[in-house]
């Protein structure tokens, strides 16, 4: 048996346990590995609620609204993570309107359809809070560092009590850099009141560790080394830049680093959802059987090879949406659809290369060879270009847009690796039947009397 054939059989076993693989990984109780995988829906196709809002910064610095409004990202996510809704999206998104530039986030809460209590998840003020160690002994396992940090690995939410002194307080927090060590550090900076109560608590606990806590959750923990009256404070440790800035855009977001105010509201049932979920279905599968008629009518037994090759294509296309993963929305599907279109593309411009080819007196086998290398530069160059309109798209485009650039990018991209290599190997194991009617009838394309001839 030759190389070829051998290639092209592991070929069709690898791309046949893909394919049964995805199949089965929908069906209740499926053993398959991929059934752990399970395909991530959008909000248009899962149901939920999507919420717009305004940001108001006009108050603020040109150079901070950028920080700022990942800072409102972050606070809002966490907020909502807080009540385990399944893949919520919090974008955020620009547009210039009338020469005005606005800046809004986009909210999408996947299984929340009650707009009320969308709502009031997002309204609800993310808490800071400083917090004292409590006379319980700390836990064995919280331990400080050299900079006198404690690690927040440590169980520490029974060592600590809550003080008067909150987020209401804090005027605002900075990055700086200590002009010795050159290690980042967060600086604070209180209000009159605020200053007032810092002094207060920093005096009664020197040697103590402070908790610096955001909604519930410590995110740091230092240790006080004197009493401090000035009203600002340096929180110092191992941080890398990133981190110190990270820290800062949380504390900042005690309260909402900018003022939102709610722009739109959309609920999108399940019943909408799942009708579109079985439509988006249905098109890819009668096209892809339309397409694989036409393939084989068309050109007989490379026709045949190619709606092999499109399977296997779909099969890995479907298990990266999986392990990767995407999240499908209407438009997502729809892109993954035109890619499939951009597959056949490629084929059709192989087949037709090689058609050419052999009329021009070439065997079968030199045809196949040559075919795919005049075909290539045409394909390399379409497929690129499709590629990069996918990026541009992705980059600029809102939720909804992105999700399309993005399985329509991919697809493409595979379907340039599938046409090339799958179809190719596929092709060269096939037996040519050089100077018999059977190889001119399997491998010529048409209906035309003329077609058939050749």
């Amino acid at each position: 048996m030759r190389k070829r054939h051998i290639t092209a059989i592991i070929v069709l076993v690898l791309g046949s346990i893909l394919s049964y693989g995805v199949f089965r990984s929908q069906q209740a109780n499926a053993p398959t590995w991929l059934a752990n995988h399970p395909f991530h829906l959008g909000l248009d196709l899962s149901g939920g609620s999507h919420l717009l809002y305004n940001a108001d910064v006009s108050q603020l610095p040109a150079g901070q609204v950028t920080d700022s409004m990942n800072a409102l990202r972050d606070v809002i996510e966490r907020r909502i993570n807080l009540f385990g809704v399944a893949e919520p999206t919090v974008q955020v998104e620009t547009s210039s309107l009338s020469g005005t530039k606005q800046h809004r986030l986009s909210i999408e809460l996947p299984g929340i359809t009650d707009i009320t209590k969308a709502i009031a998840m997002i309204g609800q003020t993310p808490f800071l809070e400083f917090r004292t160690q409590s006379a319980k002994p700390q836990p064995q396992t919280a331990t400080v560092d050299k900079n006198g940090q404690v690690q927040l690995n440590a169980n520490l939410g029974d060592s600590f009590v809550p003080t008067q002194l909150t987020g209401k307080y804090l005027k605002h927090a900075t990055l700086e850099f200590n002009p010795s060590t050159g290690e980042p550090v967060v600086s604070l900076q209180f209000n009159d009141e605020g200053t007032k109560l810092f002094a207060q608590i920093t005096k009664d606990n020197v040697g103590k560790v402070v908790a610096i806590y955001l909604d519930g959750q410590v995110i740091s923990a230092p240790v006080v080394r004197e009493a401090i009256t000035g009203g600002q404070a340096q929180i110092s440790g191992n941080f890398t830049p990133d981190e110190a800035k990270t820290l800062v855009g949380r504390l900042n977001s005690g309260a909402l680093p900018v003022p939102i105010s709610l722009a739109s509201t959309q609920t999108i049932g399940a019943v909408l959802g799942a009708s579109a979920v079985h439509a988006g279905v249905k098109a890819a599968v009668v096209g892809f059987l339309i397409i694989a008629l036409f393939l084989i009518l068309w050109y007989r037994l490379p026709g045949f090879v190619s709606v092999i090759a499109l399977a296997i294509y779909g099969a890995i296309t479907l298990t990266l949406y999986k392990l990767i993963p995407v999240t499908l929305t209407a438009a997502g599907i729809a892109g993954f659809i035109i890619s499939i279109g951009m597959a056949v593309d490629a084929n059709i411009l192989i087949f037709e290369r090689t058609r050419e080819e052999r009329a021009r007196g070439r065997k079968t086998t030199e045809a196949i060879e040559t075919g795919f290398d005049r075909a290539w530069t045409s394909i390399r160059d379409a497929n690129i270009g499709s590629i990069i309109i996918a990026i541009i798209l992705f980059w600029f485009g809102t939720s909804l847009i992105k999700g399309f650039a993005l399985t329509f990018g991919l697809g493409v991209f595979i379907s340039l690796l599938s046409a090339i290599t799958i179809t190719r190997v596929l092709l060269r194991a096939l037996p040519t039947f050089e100077g018999k009617r059977a190889g001119r009838i399997l491998f010529s394309s048409g209906f035309s009397r003329n077609q058939r001839a050749k």
